[in-house]
């Protein structure tokens, strides 16, 4: 059964790190139109970065499991960001400039769909173990 435990774990910090995946996207998305009226003040797109926990000092408490990855911190996309003159508008700046989220939805779009695929194939990996794992016990009864 210490088998089985694993392969729930892993899967188990493998959709925590993609719900960690998709949380950010969805922030993106929803500051993708916001305007600053300062470059330094404009939303940056944020990025997960994964670690692998593949070495004992890795993992902790929270995920015990060799072989399963964690979110290891979420880093601002370097993607320049992009002023717009429009001077009617409040948060424009003296020369009538505001700044704009470097936000790119598509590729946003994109990163949503690849951690939505990565989460299913997760679940699916919890499904087959239970079912491997009822099946088992359904022998040992008979």
């Amino acid at each position: 059964m210490k088998s089985l435990d694993s392969v729930f774990g892993i899967a188990g910090t493998a959709l925590n790190a993609q719900m960690v995946r998709m949380n950010t996207t969805a922030s993106n998305l929803a500051n993708a139109t916001t305007v600053s009226n300062t470059e330094q003040d404009a939303f940056r797109a944020k990025r997960t970065v994964f670690k692998a926990l593949v070495k004992d000092e890795y993992t902790n408490a929270g995920a015990p499991y060799l072989g399963g990855v964690k979110v290891d911190h979420v880093v601002d996309d370097p993607t320049p960001i992009r002023s717009l003159y429009d001077p009617g508008n409040p948060l424009a700046d003296k020369d009538g400039n505001v700044f704009l989220s470097n936000v790119n939805e598509m590729q946003e779009m994109v990163e949503m769909m690849a951690a939505s695929r990565s989460y299913q194939n997760n679940v699916e990996v919890v499904n087959t173990a239970r079912q491997l794992m009822m099946r088992t016990l359904d022998i040992t009864k008979s």
